[in-house]
C-alpha cells in the first residue's frame, strides 16, 4: 500500500494534535509535518512534499486562499489541498475552491469522514457537495461578472463532453456518470480529462465552479 503523505495547516495546536491522532492510527496514511501559519505551510507543502494538505481557511500571516494559490503556483507537482472550514457557507471556501483545492472539510466532520476525504482526494478525485457548492456559486460576485456571456471554452466541447460536466455538477462519480450515459467508465474518464484541459481546471470541483461562474449551468 503506498503510503499517503499529509500536512496539517492549522493555527490551533490542539486541532492539529486530533487531527494528527486520528489520521497516523488509519493504515496507509502519515502526517509528516505540521504548520501553524500559511506562509509555513507554503513552505513546508515545498519541503516536504506532502501528497494532501489539510488547509484551515483561516490562519495568521497568509489565509487559506492565499497559501492554496502560493502552493498551486510554486510547488511543482502540487499537493491536493482540502480545506478545512466552521461553516460550509463561508466565501472563504469559494475562494480556496476557485484558488485550487480539490474540495472542504467541516470541522465538526467524523473521523470516519476525514479519513474518507484524505483518501479519495489522494487518489485524484475531488471533495464534492453539490448543494454547497451550488450555494456557494449563487451568491458569488463572480458569477454576476460573468452571466450572459457564454465562455470560450463551452463552445469547444463536445455534447457528450457537455453532458458529463452538467453530471460531475451534481456530484456524480465516473461510475455513476457511465451508468446514466450507458457507457463504460474508460470513456467517461477520457471525456472528463477532456473538460479538465479545456476549462483549464485542475480537478472536477474547479470545472464545475467555471461552468458555474460562467452561467454555462444555472445554480437554481
Amino acid at each position: 500500500m503506498t503510503e499517503v503523505r499529509i500536512l496539517l495547516a492549522d493555527d490551533e495546536r490542539m486541532v492539529r494534535t486530533a487531527l494528527r491522532v486520528i489520521l497516523d492510527a488509519e493504515p496507509g496514511l502519515s502526517v509528516v509535518g505540521e504548520a501553524p501559519t500559511g506562509t509555513e505551510a507554503v513552505a513546508a507543502a515545498g519541503a516536504l512534499r506532502p501528497d494532501v494538505v489539510l488547509m484551515d481557511v483561516r490562519m495568521p500571516e497568509l489565509d487559506g486562499i492565499g497559501a492554496t494559490e502560493r502552493i498551486m503556483a510554486e510547488v511543482p507537482d502540487p499537493p491536493k489541498v482540502v480545506v478545512v472550514t466552521t461553516f460550509e457557507n463561508d466565501s472563504f471556501v469559494y475562494d480556496a475552491l476557485r484558488a485550487g483545492a480539490a474540495g472542504f472539510l467541516l470541522k465538526r466532520a467524523a473521523a470516519e469522514e476525514l479519513v474518507q476525504a484524505v483518501r479519495l482526494v489522494a487518489l485524484g478525485d475531488s471533495l464534492l457537495f453539490p448543494a454547497a457548492v451550488r450555494s456557494l456559486a449563487a451568491g458569488h460576485p463572480e458569477r454576476e461578472r460573468g452571466r450572459g456571456t457564454a465562455p470560450a471554452w463551452a463552445a469547444r466541447l463536445t455534447e457528450r463532453e457537455a453532458d458529463v460536466l452538467r453530471l460531475m455538477a451534481t456530484g456524480l462519480t465516473n461510475g455513476e456518470i457511465a451508468g446514466r450515459m450507458g457507457v463504460g467508465p474508460a470513456t467517461v474518464k477520457s471525456h472528463v480529462a477532456a473538460v479538465l484541459a479545456k476549462t483549464g481546471a485542475r480537478h472536477r470541483t474547479q470545472a464545475v465552479i467555471a461552468a458555474y461562474e460562467s452561467g454555462f449551468i444555472a445554480p437554481r
